[in-house]
């Protein structure tokens, strides 16, 4: 049960936010009469003690605590909603109204008995709660009211309206202005034509059928499902393929991603640039080494010899970490990605995992890392790319030759570590 302190200042003021709140989500039956109860109580005076406390209904509890913006002491970001729900206010209600509007789930109604359900508010924290700390559905019920049942499936609902609704904005390709903001950030660092680092991460699958252990179970011995994922240094996430079994190691995972099918197909932007008098024409990828020799990797050099190589070694494997770090803030920000995976369908784990990456993305623009005006609303529609027609099929097999060539990609490592020699001695 959630309680509401009654102070003779604040307790009239609270309450008054409080049922405007729940009138503004039509749940005001229980509230009205615990208000009217309430301000009966504080007109008396003599009958209230200002330590004591009046228990709320769960969708008060909820709304009231909701209304806390910010902490009692110390700085706003440390608010307890910024906390709860690792992100700020109107992120969250942005998140809430549009996942509102697109599934009719989670729109509030009467049950066949005349009751009110339960709120959007409610089932939203309720998927929330989950995704952010990782705790089990059945402990929400306490807080929220909300059964074990119920909780499991406005998580599937949320995650599944989440990746609807928002993927297509903030799990885009990179669009020309992407690209050119990613160049000048890889040449700001030494690295011309870089657009990020690439890495796996495993996600242990805990309810994983016992029939497909084989298949989901690689070098960690427990069955894991493969995150493939491009970040860059502000720790946007821009390519996330989700899905292999983790017996698979990086290279099938790559084989299998559609990370350069833009590429191969002559719709992604272009990318010319030019290194040590060579010119090149296709963006490259920061790798670590199990990774193929292909044109749009860069290695790092294994025992480097000489300080020219020995400092390339150094400020690949610094910068590469971009993408480790992105996992890291990932999981720190949704538990449910950090420990074991406890639903038994592939699908809803894909929606999770999908959901979780966008939302990381949208608490990054928010933040502030990201400029506003870059912002596309129709990320899909402000893509002009590089060519107008489709490829024919020769072209599309040149192109893939030229995206696997390693003569290209030791030529590029060398270009590169004259490049940082020279220009950027000191920077690592």
């Amino acid at each position: 049960m959630g309680m509401v302190d009654a102070t003779h200042a604040d307790g009239r003021r609270w309450l008054l936010i409080l049922v405007a709140r729940e009138i503004a989500t039509d749940t005001v039956g229980e509230v009205i009469y615990q208000t009217q109860r309430y301000t009966k109580l504080i007109e008396g005076h003599s009958a209230i003690d200002a330590h004591r406390a009046l228990p709320l209904s769960a969708p008060a509890a909820l709304a009231l605590h909701s209304i806390r913006a910010l902490p009692l002491s110390g700085p706003a970001t440390l608010a307890p909603h910024l906390i709860r729900n690792r992100m700020s206010r109107p992120l969250f209600l942005r998140i809430m109204n549009a996942v509102e509007d697109h599934d009719d789930y989670f729109v509030q109604k009467r049950n066949a008995a005349g009751l009110i359900g339960f709120s959007c508010h409610q089932k939203v924290t309720a998927a929330m709660r989950q995704l952010a700390y990782g705790i089990a559905a059945d402990a929400l019920d306490e807080y929220l009211g909300i059964a074990e049942s119920t909780a499991i499936e406005s998580l599937r609902r949320f995650v599944k309206a989440v990746v609807q609704v928002f993927e297509h904005e903030y799990l885009r390709s990179p669009n020309e202005n992407d690209t050119t903001r990613l160049l000048e950030l890889g040449e700001d660092r030494g690295f011309p034509g870089m657009l990020g680092s690439i890495d796996c991460m495993h996600w242990k699958w805990k309810n994983c059928p016992t029939e497909l252990h084989g298949m989901y179970q690689g070098h960690v011995h427990e069955p894991t499902i493969i995150l493939e994922a491009v970040a860059s240094k502000d720790l946007w996430i821009w390519h996330a393929f989700f899905g292999m079994p983790g017996s698979h190691n990086d290279i099938n995972v790559l084989h299998r991603s559609p990370l350069f099918a833009k590429l191969a197909e002559g719709k992604a932007p272009e990318v010319n640039y030019s290194i040590n008098r060579h010119d090149y024409m296709m963006g490259y990828y920061l790798a670590d080494g199990i990774y193929p020799s292909w044109a749009t990797f860069v290695k790092t050099i294994p025992e480097p010899h000489g300080n020219k190589r020995k400092y390339f070694a150094k400020a690949q494997e610094a910068v590469r970490k971009d993408v480790e770090r992105a996992f890291g803030v990932l999981q720190a920000r949704f538990a449910i990605v950090r420990g074991p995976a406890r639903h038994w369908n592939e699908k809803t784990l894909g929606y999770i995992m999908k959901a979780c990456v966008i939302m990381h993305n949208m608490i990054i623009e928010d933040e502030g890392e990201v400029d506003w005006e870059e912002r596309f609303p129709e990320g899909g529609e402000n893509v002009r790319v590089s060519h107008d027609e489709i490829p024919d099929l020769d072209d599309f097999i040149q192109m893939h030759k030229k995206i696997r060539d390693d003569e290209t990609h030791y030529q590029l490592r060398e270009d590169l570590v004259e490049h940082l020699w020279q220009h950027y001695p000191d920077k690592y």
